[in-house]
């Protein structure tokens, strides 16, 4: 009876301890000041004549951008810990539709394209989110985030009420919208406000197209407050009835501010994309703003009562060929480091600009402290990986996807790969069989770039300022080959359906044009990198052709850290480890290292393949800092 009794006191204790737990559980799940699961909420974000409130509360966004598809998802909980950490209340997010969308009929919502883990995520942290779905978000991404498939239609008219375009749109908002609409405020989550597209007022080809989205973003569920976002001298036409007007800027002026209060008087005043910094493109200098000018901004801001997000807050890396391009005045592609001289860096780091941030807007934190700041991750020099395989280009061909025969050339984009959606990204292949030499003339038909070879043997290079090539003379039926890069297609202005890659045109070799062609796709996606291993590597020779794939290993043993991959002697090419695409490298900088975040290395050894276009050291470096190149103050 004693043993009996004891068991059953062990019985309440657990029973009580077990209630407890439980009570634990559901309390915090109720009471979570940011994404709990408090659905008896009525009223959500709204604004008065003044200022935002929420549940008829006063309410500043201090609101910071991070983005889930340009950060390992490893490292997700971090980088938002570190933005709670500065006083921000609320997480600003764009969704990329090419990269969730890279097939029609094909969507990709897992991994790291996870955004409801993302979103939920937030709101365990105590954020509120804006989501800005789209469709066109710019984002500095590869059509301004828009799927290349697309410009397959001949017809396609991309960012209006175009019937192609618009269908398109349903079917994607089909897919995501119902994953966000349980995570709206008045549902229990921390989607707080929708961005309605994204700086249309730039763009403005069709007055009926915001008005579509908003509908669009309504009719599946959307019902938390909207809003647009536009250049002071753009406002007009960018807006939509139903939805608040939001500025973009880095400086303040005050013309900013009252062409705003104009046309949306009695509302209050939000600067959605208070740039931080700036990005990067080749050939150029790696772009700073002092942070001392971003701080005495910002404190302006505040001092005015508006509301604020920072663009970006951590902009981490633009991971394998994600990035866009410019095309004015002359076109030049963006490096794929995203650091944007944000307030946390590429990989992480505080920053004078963090510091400093943190200082103001703890102030502006309701008296509440703010948590503290997370201790940063170690990064590592590893020994150098030598190549000691090589593989040509030629070699890979039996890899690729293809060949292809037409009589014309075809652009990447209507090549008929990845089931009759065309090629993305990467390089295309052209071959086709001359008789003479003479001059070679792109018509500014080759995009972006492509190095031009007779006989596998390299002759010269065309790009966008060079126009005309001498071919030689020889004897017979020679083959020449165009190995066609994509550097990246616009991201922003009003030339987005004139996208297309490869060879878009004629090529004249003595004004003749050139015609049957042979194709291959060499768009680097995983798939085809996997399957190099393969091929048949040969030993590295003393003088290996080029274009070529090396191989090498990288040792890291333990618990892998983060490094930066630097390749000192090597021209241009891309960069992949264990079969992901770090991204481009290109000798002209400013970007002279690649982030390679700990998580994607494991502990042992790793695969280290670079595809490079023309000239290599045969020897990768890795370092414990990074190196973006030589900066220059924003103007």
């Amino acid at each position: 009876m004693a043993v009996l009794r004891i068991r059953n006191v062990h019985k309440k204790k657990y029973a009580i301890i077990c209630l407890c737990i439980v009570g634990f559980i559901l309390y915090r799940y109720l009471q979570l000041p940011a994404g709990g699961r408090n659905r008896n909420r009525k009223v959500g974000l709204s604004t008065n004549s003044s200022e935002f409130t929420l549940e008829g509360e006063p309410f500043r966004i201090l609101g910071g951008s991070i983005h889930y598809f340009r950060v390992p998802r490893a490292y997700w909980r971090d980088r938002l810990m570190k933005m709670k950490a500065c006083g921000i209340n609320t997480l600003t997010t764009y969704v990329p539709w090419s990269l969730h969308q890279p097939q029609r009929g094909v969507f990709n919502f897992h991994t790291q394209l996870d955004l409801e883990a993302y979103i939920d995520l937030a709101a365990e942290l105590g954020l509120w989110v804006i989501l800005r779905p789209g469709p066109y978000i710019s984002s500095e991404l590869d059509l301004g985030g828009l799927p290349s498939w697309l410009l397959r239609d001949g017809s396609m008219r991309l960012r209006t009420t175009y019937p192609g375009f618009t269908h398109a749109v349903n079917t994607f908002f089909d897919k995501l919208i119902p994953k966000v609409v349980p995570l709206q405020f008045k549902k229990g989550g921390p989607i707080i406000a929708v961005q309605v597209e994204n700086e249309y007022g730039s763009f403005a080809k069709d007055e009926s197209y915001m008005l579509f989205i908003k509908e669009a973003l309504q009719s599946k569920g959307i019902s938390e407050l909207l809003l647009t976002s536009d250049n002071h001298n753009t406002l007009k036409s960018g807006g939509v009835d139903g939805a608040i007007r939001s500025v973009r800027l880095q400086k303040l002026n005050q013309r900013d501010i009252q062409d705003l209060n104009s046309i949306q008087p009695n509302s209050p005043t939000m600067v959605m994309d208070y740039w931080t910094g700036w990005y990067d493109v080749w050939g150029d200098l790696h772009h700073v703003l002092p942070p001392e000018d971003m701080v005495s901004t910002v404190r302006e801001i505040l001092r005015r009562g508006m509301s604020v997000n920072f663009y970006m807050f951590h902009g981490g890396s633009s991971f394998g060929f994600m990035s866009g391009a410019l095309a004015d005045p002359s076109y030049k592609a963006l490096v794929p480091s995203y650091d944007y001289d944000a307030p946390l860096s590429e990989a992480g780091e505080y920053t004078p600009k963090y510091h400093l941030l943190r200082d103001l807007l703890s102030r502006y934190n309701k008296g509440d402290s703010i948590p503290d700041m997370t201790a940063l991750h170690y990064r590592e020099a590893y020994e150098p990986a030598i190549m000691y395989q090589h593989l040509s280009v030629w070699d890979a061909l039996s890899f690729t996807e293809g060949p292809f025969k037409s009589h014309k050339q075809v652009s990447m984009e209507n090549l008929p790969v990845n089931n009759r959606n065309g090629q993305s990204y990467g390089y295309t292949l052209y071959e086709t069989t001359i008789t003479s030499g003479g001059l070679l003339k792109s018509g500014d038909n080759v995009r972006d770039r492509a190095l031009v070879f007779v006989d596998r043997s390299y002759i010269g290079l065309f790009k966008r300022q060079s126009l005309d090539l001498a071919v030689p003379g020889g004897k017979g039926r020679r083959t020449l080959s165009l190995l066609v890069e994509n550097c990246g297609r616009v991201h922003q202005g009003r030339d987005l359906d004139k996208q297309h890659k490869g060879l878009v045109g004629d090529i004249l070799l003595n004004n003749i044009p050139l015609r049957d062609f042979t194709m291959y796709s060499l768009d680097m996606k995983p798939g085809f990198i996997d399957s190099l291993y393969q091929a048949t590597w040969k030993t590295l020779p003393e003088t290996p052709s080029f274009p070529g794939f090396f191989m090498g290993r990288l040792f890291a043993y333990g618990y892998p850290s983060d490094t930066f991959v630097k390749l000192p002697g090597w021209e241009k090419g891309v960069v992949f480890i264990n079969g992901l695409n770090l991204g481009r490298y290109w000798s002209i900088g400013p970007q002279q290292a690649l982030y390679l975040p700990g998580p994607f290395l494991n502990s042992g050894i790793n695969q280290v393949m670079v595809f490079e276009e023309q000239e290599g050291d045969y020897k990768i470096h890795f370092e414990d800092t990074p190196d973006l190149g030589m900066a220059a103050d924003i103007q």
